[in-house]
């Protein structure tokens, strides 16, 4: 990656950075996902011109970005649905410019809730920036994972097994898979230059979760809150370069 590249990866990455800043004014109960939706393929437009929204279309995803409601943890299609006070939204967000690829997530809490949802969000916020502290030159995979299920588990919540964070850059998805669990030493060497995406989940109940009938929205199985945090990263020799 030279520095063109680097500059385009970097603007990706502020764009994502500001649609997750500015729907933090915008979510609110009355507003649906699909205005979620709207509104940032508006902002982008209006303000980051020839960046794309990658999710658009993506194996025949029908959004510009991931809206999901409470136990509704990644991968939300937007729809009409309304917000209502006491919801926990995770907004993913990925944009593309000038072919490089940067992705993050924000979970929003809307109104009051309950203390022990409360705490789900900030320890899953607090497990991404444990998880960006070990994304080392010469850490692995999975130092990451043991970061973020160490955290989490530690105040009685669960994390997420059967997806992951992962590589990214020129396409969205690639190598190597970053999970939210494992041992230190253990899994992918990462190496100086990486661009990874990092994102903690996490279940106030079971991890188990269930994919819907329209193959995207994943569900906790149990119907327990959720929370998503996540960042894009290049991984060097000290503190990682937060793309997000």
């Amino acid at each position: 990656m030279n520095k063109d590249d680097l500059r385009s990866l970097q603007r990706a990455g502020k764009a994502v950075r500001s649609i997750l800043k500015k729907l933090k004014k915008f979510i609110r109960p009355g507003v649906s996902g699909l205005q979620i939706n709207d509104f940032s393929v508006n902002y982008l437009e209006e303000n980051f011109s020839g960046c794309n929204l990658s999710s658009k279309g993506y194996q025949g995803f029908p959004g510009s970005i991931c809206v999901s409601f409470n136990d509704n943890i990644i991968h939300g299609i937007p729809s009409k649905r309304v917000i209502k006070e006491g919801d926990i939204i995770k907004v993913d967000v990925v944009v593309e410019c000038r072919g490089w690829h940067a992705d993050a997530a924000y979970s929003y809490i809307v109104g009051e809730v309950s203390r022990e949802e409360k705490e789900l969000v900030a320890v899953t916020q607090k497990a991404l920036s444990a998880a960006a502290k070990e994304a080392r030159a010469g850490n692995t995979t999975g130092d990451i994972g043991y970061a973020v299920q160490t955290l989490i588990e530690s105040a009685g919540f669960s994390v997420m097994r059967r997806f992951c964070g992962h590589g990214l850059g020129r396409s969205m998805h690639q190598d190597p898979s970053i999970p939210n669990f494992g041992n230190p030493g253990e899994g992918t060497k990462l190496k100086e230059g990486m661009i990874i995406a990092v994102e903690p989940m996490a279940f106030i109940g079971s991890p188990e979760v269930e994919v819907a009938e329209n193959g995207w929205d994943v569900y906790s199985k149990d119907g327990s809150q959720t929370a998503h945090f996540e960042h894009t990263l290049v991984v060097t020799r000290k503190n990682p370069l937060i793309i997000t």
